[in-house]
């Protein structure tokens, strides 16, 4: 099972730290920030297969984010709040719809893992983790991230364009409690990650 991480360096070498910039100036450098982030996400979803998971006997590639989310909850939310004004998000999701049934199979997901956790605990571990360009964010804002998930993932409420994606089997997993040193827990997380996986081979 191999995890690609969230491109998050090549964002901060980008014109002075986009998202802090982002942050910063929000109405300014939303749409930018956001183009930026999806075009990331998009290569990394393209990229070559590595050795090691075409060697594997069952090889398993989970994204930490996807070109899905970046629409459906980061964008999406970016327009809701006033950050991308009526053109941007339109143009927005011309070329993500256009781009994204180029790609067809390339891009398509077969399962998501949403780790589900309250905005309150959010904070708490982004305060932890440090991060300086992350220093602006308010809870408000991860009250919203949250709400945005919750609509796409647990209620199934928002409005998809992706036909795969309306029925796209969803493991929900609760990790508001401490799990990094908790080995028990831990390792139940990681069983119930495998037994979804293995539903998902089931269904093929």
């Amino acid at each position: 099972m191999f995890v690609i991480p969230q491109e998050l360096s090549s964002t901060q070498k980008t014109a002075g730290n986009l998202l802090q910039m982002l942050y910063q100036d929000p109405h300014r450098w939303s749409y930018t920030f956001q183009s930026y982030s999806c075009m990331s996400r998009i290569k990394v979803h393209l990229a070559p297969v590595s050795p090691r998971l075409l060697s594997a006997e069952q090889p398993v590639q989970i994204f930490e984010r996807s070109v899905y989310s970046d629409r459906y909850v980061f964008a999406s939310n970016l327009y809701q709040i006033g950050w991308l004004n009526e053109i941007e998000w339109t143009v927005y999701q011309d070329w993500h719809t256009y781009l994204l049934n180029q790609f067809g199979s390339r891009v398509a997901l077969e399962g998501i893992i949403y780790l589900q956790a309250s905005p309150e605990k959010c904070l708490e571990r982004l305060h932890r983790r440090g991060r300086d360009e992350e220093k602006e964010i308010q809870l408000e804002y991860l009250k919203q991230l949250h709400s945005q998930h919750e609509n796409w993932l647990v209620k199934r409420c928002t409005e998809l364009h992706f036909e795969h994606l309306k029925n796209i089997p969803v493991l929900v997993l609760d990790v508001n409690e401490e799990f990094e040193d908790d080995k028990t827990r831990r390792e139940k997380l990681f069983e119930d990650v495998k037994k979804f996986v293995n539903s998902l081979k089931l269904e093929k």
